[in-house]
């Protein structure tokens, strides 16, 4: 049989492996910062467990988050912002919540009403529901994707 315990193998209760990752991600520490934290605590682990604990559990406690996160905000906040990526302009668009809680973001290099309506297309996906009211600016791709995804949607 497959073992489905996610800590298996691994020295270190899942209790710490969950609080030094979190610290990661929570704050702006360094591992080597939180190795520190943790020896402080009685707990000798370096900085190069950490920095592995990260990568491989991150993904998962970020998954899991997501899920367990409760209704969104009814109000979104959409908004673009022109980012150079090796030299070569991209856009990026960002969903925010009323509450400040990031919805999604998609990177790409065009700012038109296809790239528009792909970002709306893969925003309402990887939501439960769709909002009372939507906040954007006046860029023109973003009122025609809106009448073609989102048309009973005040603005």
């Amino acid at each position: 049989m497959k073992n489905t315990n996610i800590y298996a193998g691994y020295r270190y209760p899942p209790q710490i492996i969950s609080h030094a990752v979190w610290l990661y991600h929570r704050f702006t520490l360094s591992f080597r910062d939180i190795e520190e934290l943790l020896v402080a605590r009685g707990i000798t682990v370096t900085y190069e467990t950490v920095r592995k604990w990260c990568l491989k559990f991150a993904g998962r406690y970020c998954n899991q988050k997501k899920k367990n996160r409760g209704r969104l905000g009814d109000t979104w906040f959409l908004d673009d912002v022109l980012i150079k990526i090796n030299s070569v302009l991209h856009y990026l668009w960002r969903a925010v919540d009323q509450d400040g809680d990031e919805l999604d973001i998609l990177v790409q290099k065009p700012k038109h009403k296809k790239a528009a309506k792909r970002f709306f297309k893969k925003l309402l996906k990887g939501q439960q529901c769709a909002p009372i009211k939507i906040v954007i600016d006046k860029l023109r791709s973003y009122s025609a994707a809106k009448r073609e995804w989102m048309p009973s949607i005040e603005h």
